[in-house]
C-alpha cells in the first residue's frame, strides 16, 4: 500500500512479483538497514583510544584526540621490550594471571625467587606461583595494560605495569577494539644502574711544621715560634 504523501510504502510478502530479483533486493535492503542500525547504535565512547609513550613512560587515555588521564607506567626492560606499533585491545580480564612469569615457591611457602618463570626449575614440594595482572588489557600477543609495581624505571618483560587505581580506571573504559598506540624507546637504565659516588672528602691539610730552633732560642722559655 502506497500512502498518499508518500511517506511510507507497506506491501505484503504475496504481493511481490515473482522474480529472481526480488531475493537479491531484499538482502540489499537488510544490508542497509543493518548498515544503518550498525551507525546509530555506535557508542559514544568509540572515540576513546590509548597512547603509550615509551620514552616518557607514561600512558594516556584520550576522547576524541583530547588527552582526559595519564598515568605513569613501568614498560619492558633491555632485552623483553615492550611491542611498539599500533594496535588494539584484544582481550579484557580483570582477573588476569600470566602464564610465564611469576615466584617460585619452596616446600615451606618460603620465596626463593620473585623474579621466576615456567620454564626455571621448582624445589621439591615447592611451587611456581602465577604473577597477577589485575585489570588487564590485551593488545599485542603477551603484552598488555595491567597493575602493577612500578620501581621508577622500565623494569617488565614486555607488559605496561600501571597504578592499580589507573589500571582500573583504564580497564572500566577501554573496550575490546579500542585502539593503543605505542611509540618511543625506553630509557636505559635501571636496578643494575650504577650510583652515583658521593663526592670524595678531601684530605686534612697537614700543619705546617715550624721551623728549627736557633742556637740562642735555647735560652727562650716561651711557646716555640
Amino acid at each position: 500500500m502506497l500512502l498518499s504523501n508518500g511517506a511510507a510504502f507497506v506491501t505484503r510478502a504475496a504481493d511481490l512479483p515473482k522474480s529472481p530479483a526480488c531475493p537479491i533486493f531484499a538482502r540489499v535492503v537488510r544490508l542497509i538497514v543493518l548498515l544503518f542500525l550498525s551507525i546509530a547504535l555506535t557508542p559514544a565512547f568509540a572515540s576513546v583510544s590509548i597512547e603509550i609513550n615509551l620514552t616518557a613512560q607514561k600512558a594516556f587515555l584520550l576522547d576524541d584526540g583530547k588527552i582526559v588521564y595519564e598515568s605513569p607506567i613501568s614498560s619492558g626492560r633491555p632485552g623483553f621490550p615492550t611491542p611498539t606499533g599500533n594496535f588494539a585491545v584484544l582481550e579484557k580480564d580483570a582477573n588476569h594471571l600470566s602464564s610465564l612469569y611469576g615466584k617460585i615457591l619452596d616446600a615451606n611457602g618460603r620465596t626463593i625467587n620473585a623474579n621466576g618463570d615456567s620454564a626455571m626449575p621448582v624445589p621439591k614440594g615447592g611451587k611456581f606461583v602465577q604473577a597477577p595482572m589485575k585489570n588487564f588489557l590485551r593488545f599485542d600477543g603477551a603484552s598488555g595494560m595491567h597493575a602493577g609495581y612500578l620501581p621508577g624505571y622500565a623494569a617488565s618483560h614486555g607488559c605496561v605495569r600501571m597504578p592499580a587505581h589507573k589500571a582500573a580506571l583504564f580497564f572500566d573504559i577501554a573496550t575490546v577494539g579500542t585502539p593503543v598506540k605505542v611509540f618511543g624507546k625506553a630509557p636505559a637504565g635501571g636496578a643494575s644502574e650504577a650510583k652515583p659516588k658521593a663526592a670524595a672528602t678531601p684530605a686534612a691539610t697537614p700543619a705546617p711544621t715550624p721551623p728549627p730552633r736557633k742556637w740562642y732560642q735555647i735560652f727562650q722559655f716561651g711557646p716555640r715560634q
